[in-house]
């Protein structure tokens, strides 16, 4: 990674994105926001076992059985954060392009999809599109999540890149690089690390909207939950074991991408 020392027109580059409405993010040198993370992860543990060590409770059952949804939900989530996140790179290098055709198609595109919520845009892509292509219900939840997180991760990324310093670019024409080599070996590796809280938030965002699919019969959490509470009647513990499943995995993952920023910082 190239990086070419400070703007010499003076102002700093932002170190950090903050947008997302995603789980908070713990960080090592805010003592507040990391007990607030232990406090609700060792919380929602000590519930889970409370729960489970019942022996004439229904709770264990339903954890065994919302479980095995798992899989399914990881599997949409991972493969369509990489979906989105080349279609966001594209998307937000296309809104800063010097041709204005490849800049007004890549702001239609964010408008129009930030525009429609996800469920309209998981039905159509499944039921209307499937009527003319043999789309599984896999492929097409990663195919809608992809293109609903592409658009807020075009912006990420557009954020990202126009937040590294004006004279970054300048010090790579000047050292006889073109436009695309400074972007791919200057502005962009920069652009990672500031956007990546972003991504991280937006992902832990996608896992809990990943419950959505449930919508077109993929067997997921919340499907498996549903199809439990079908047979029981039991909708309260049912909810209530499929919440805290997915608080766990959405605390988790925050702490993983909190040590993962922390990683990269400490290797600038």
């Amino acid at each position: 990674m190239a990086t070419l020392g400070p703007d010499k027109k003076g102002g700093k580059s932002s170190d950090q994105i903050n947008v997302t409405d995603g789980a908070l993010i713990p960080k090592k040198n805010n003592r507040h926001v990391l007990d607030s993370w232990k406090i609700t992860f060792i919380g929602a543990i000590i519930i889970l076992i409370v729960l489970l060590s019942g022996s004439e409770t229904p709770y264990r059952q339903i954890f065994i059985v919302a479980s095995k949804g798992i899989p399914i939900t990881f599997e949409v989530t991972v493969f369509a954060i990489i979906g989105s996140v080349i279609i966001g790179l594209f998307c937000g290098l296309g809104q800063i392009s010097q041709n204005k055709i490849v800049r007004m198609v890549s702001g239609v595109y964010v408008e129009l999809i930030r525009g429609i919520p996800l469920l309209v845009q998981l039905i159509f892509i499944y039921y209307a599109l499937g009527r003319f292509f043999q789309i599984e219900g896999v492929i097409a939840a990663i195919i809608a999540l992809s293109i609903c997180y592409g658009a807020y991760m075009g912006e990420i990324f557009r954020a990202g890149i126009q937040a590294i310093p004006k004279g970054q670019m300048e010090a790579a024409y000047a050292l006889g690089m073109s436009r695309t080599q400074a972007m791919r070996k200057v502005i962009l590796p920069q652009t990672v690390k500031i956007i990546l809280p972003a991504i991280g938030n937006e992902f832990i965002a996608m896992l809990k909207d990943s419950s959505l699919v449930s919508v077109i019969a993929l067997r997921d959490i919340l499907r498996r939950g549903r199809e439990y509470i079908s047979r029981t009647f039991l909708s309260l513990e049912t909810m209530l074991m499929v919440a805290l499943i997915y608080l766990i995995i959405t605390l988790i993952l925050s702490r993983l991408v909190g040590m993962m920023e922390d990683r990269m910082k400490t290797h600038e």
